[in-house]
């Protein structure tokens, strides 16, 4: 039987209907692997719980963090912010033998040839505005009018960046030194919480709410950096897209409201691709 490059997100298990589904997920054979596209939790212990949990089931588990990950809780006994908080979340994965942004970039063994599976922690910058805005604070007016603002703009700190956008673009400048230097004869798996592309956002109930999905920044990745597939999360809302001809899977759980709507058995866990 050949193996599967599995991937989920938005697991959420602070609700117990999807601990429920997350302890249901289970490889198909002994060498699957399982990309995790974060918001696994919003706990620090909770998210390490459930990566632990998952990487004795898959043989590689990969996690890319989402903006949860990154929230200092108030009701969240570790409290780092930040940058801090992010690096200690990779000790976590590292003490736990998950794969993270920070890891030499592992590849799948493709049925198409071998992919390089690349964990990307990129943030946001607010550049994904309401059409027709021009500046971050307009466009943050209109969402604040609206009632539609991203809990990260309480919970979510930049330390020791001035703002979440600062630390978007270091992120960005970082990541892109590093995929710079792959192998340019190795196709990629992208994999982001937050989508890599627009278009993704323009079925959101709330376009207001695009302005912390992404960045501008990243549109060309895709092609730039030889994707085979791109997988990503954040919008709890699971589909398969083309854009330049490049499939991009949205692979979210989400909320039990959002999820049971769709099906009372969900499936969280999406086949990107098969082994030889």
């Amino acid at each position: 039987m050949s193996a599967s490059l599995f991937a989920t997100s938005d697991l959420h298990v602070s609700y117990a209907e999807n601990r429920t589904v997350v302890d249901r997920l289970r490889p198909e054979s002994d060498d699957d692997w399982l990309i995790v596209a974060g918001d696994v939790g919003d706990l620090f212990g909770d998210i390490e719980r459930t990566l632990r949990l998952l990487r004795e089931r898959f043989t590689t588990v990969i996690w890319a963090p989402g903006n949860h990950e990154l929230w200092t809780h108030p009701s969240d006994p570790v409290t780092l912010r930040g940058e801090d908080r992010y690096r200690a979340l990779v000790r976590m994965c590292r003490d736990n033998g998950v794969l993270t942004p920070e890891d030499d970039y592992p590849v799948w063994p493709g049925a198409d040839g071998p992919v390089l599976v690349v964990p990307l922690f990129l943030l946001y910058d607010y550049s994904f505005r309401v059409p027709g805005v021009t500046s971050k604070e307009e466009s943050l007016k209109l969402a604040y009018e609206a009632g539609v603002v991203c809990t990260d703009e309480m919970l979510l700190h930049p330390d020791p960046y001035p703002d979440r956008e600062s630390w978007c673009w270091a992120r960005l400048d970082e990541t892109s030194s590093r995929l710079d230097a792959t192998d340019p004869a190795l196709r990629t798996v992208l994999v982001s919480h937050w989508p890599l592309v627009r278009q993704p956002t323009d079925v959101l109930w709330y376009p207001q709410f695009a302005q912390w999905c992404g960045t501008d920044r990243t549109a060309d990745w895709h092609l730039r950096y030889r994707a085979a597939a791109a997988v990503y999360g954040h919008l709890h809302i699971p589909r398969t897209t083309h854009y330049d001809g490049v499939r991009f899977e949205e692979v979210s759980l989400g909320y039990p409201r959002e999820w049971q709507r769709r099906s009372s058995d969900p499936a969280p866990m999406r086949r990107i691709m098969r082994s030889r």
